[in-house]
């Protein structure tokens, strides 16, 4: 941060009109969180001056200062005589808003060792990534650097953690020690349960000035405040093959798995906006018994990969596995029911409108074929149907799209920056038409 850290600690940098710090202090307080402990180092006298006992916040603050840098985990060990409960865990130099209430309920329904906060962003590949199962269960951590020519899902630590007080068994005391390349690694050698907590908020760690500014505009704008879980947001559901990669029949290997061009940077601008990118995706090969779930956890690896290498980032992808057709040499018969996950069926586009608290009258969906489109209609959802992959000739459904496009491009750029102005104009034509009659 150069010169702005010469004379307070970087929590204490002015952002808008008040220092980093306080707007955490705001949103604990806002989550009824009363009790604070800050750790501090680095001019700890400019924290305590300002913020003094906490009073003034409704809430009570204490500190304690580390005589020599003890890391993340290694700071919050001193506290170990003081916790014998669950506590919450933010780093100081975070601006976030995010649904605490929902946090700490995820945390209590799978009762685990620590939770931590995950997303996806624009640079998974210098980031450190968690692997998960699909219970949400933490199998993995990779730390940058990572491997070359190996793709690990899109999802990062954010620095947010709700910890059980079995944790300090876990910090060695007066050393210097990181949660994220110490300690949780060690939770995990030695069986202790970690969730990831998957979030699509706003969090960002103010490293830069650079960054700095970039959080400065997404206050005046509202954006930090409306990513909120509490708050309803718009999504683009977005179909796999044929619209985000090559139609490869029956894909079967990462290897096999390849961009469409201009995909990155139609959901690079999704990102860029208030909207979810997701995707929705049958893979009925699992159930034909053609790959198994840990090879399509590669493909998806290597999607998220590639976007990410590109500065983009999907939000989620669902799969449903099931396919109800019987016969297949090697099928798997769990998996050949009828669901109601398999597009056109709703369940997936269901599961993510709950997880998300998606509005589905102002969300879209883009898809290749007709049971694309299906899905999007009996969803609620506006439909676009794109020409790349079938383009619509699958023939499976008598359906019609709401709207047209050559490729994920023109239909992103069409959501993005046309439809608005196009259904203003639209309600001046009606209303126009209704005042001359």
């Amino acid at each position: 941060m150069g010169t702005k850290t010469e004379d307070v600690p970087k929590p204490m940098i002015p952002l808008v009109d008040r220092p980093i710090l306080e707007y955490q202090i705001e949103l604990l307080k806002k989550y009824n969180i009363n009790q604070v402990t800050m750790l501090t180092g680095y001019k700890a006298e400019k924290i305590e001056e300002y913020f003094g006992d906490g009073s003034r916040y409704g809430l009570q603050i204490s500190y304690v200062k580390e005589n020599q840098p003890l890391g993340t985990a290694g700071a919050v060990k001193q506290l170990e005589q003081q916790i014998n409960e669950d506590f919450l865990v933010l780093y100081g130099d975070i601006i976030l808003d995010i649904d605490i209430d929902s946090f700490i309920s995820f945390h209590k329904a799978n009762k685990g060792a620590a939770t931590i906060t995950a997303h996806p962003n624009d640079h998974p590949f210098d980031s450190d990534l968690i692997e998960t199962d699909t219970n949400n269960r933490v199998t993995a951590f990779h730390s940058k650097p990572h491997k070359k020519n190996t793709y690990y899902r899109n999802l990062v630590n954010a620095g947010v953690y709700i910890l059980s007080s079995t944790i300090f068994e876990y910090i060695p005391e007066g050393s210097c020690c990181d949660f994220g390349k110490d300690i949780f690694p060690a939770l995990l050698k030695a069986g202790e349960p970690i969730f990831a907590y998957r979030i699509a908020e706003y969090i960002k760690d103010i490293g830069t000035i650079e960054r700095l500014k970039e959080v400065e505009g997404d206050f005046q704008n509202g954006k930090v405040a409306t990513l909120n879980r509490k708050n309803k947001r718009r999504a683009i559901f977005l179909d796999r093959d044929g619209v985000i990669n090559y139609e490869v029949d029956m894909l079967q290997s990462a290897e096999e798995l390849e961009l469409l061009p201009g995909t990155a940077e139609a959901i690079s601008e999704i990102n860029k906006s208030e909207y979810l990118a997701i995707a929705v995706t049958n893979q009925p090969q699992i159930a034909k018994g053609f790959i198994n779930e840990e090879q399509l956890e590669h493909i998806h690896a290597r999607l998220e990969g590639e976007l990410g290498l590109n500065r983009a980032y999907l939000d989620r992808i669902y799969y449903c596995p099931h396919h109800p057709e019987k016969g297949f040499e090697g099928e798997r018969v769990e998996l050949k029911i009828e669901c109601e996950c398999r597009k056109p069926k709703t369940g997936m586009i269901e599961k993510a409108v709950k997880e998300f608290n998606i509005d589905t009258e102002h969300s879209f969906l883009i898809g290749d074929r007709t049971v694309d489109i299906m899905a999007g209609i009996n969803a609620g959802l506006t439909t676009i149907l794109v020409r790349t992959g079938f383009a619509g000739k699958d023939g499976k459904y008598q359906c019609e799209a709401d709207f047209v496009f050559e490729n994920l491009f023109e239909a992103v750029d069409f959501i993005l920056n046309k439809q608005e102005s196009l259904t203003e104009t639209a309600t001046v034509a009606v209303t126009n038409n209704g005042e001359s009659n």
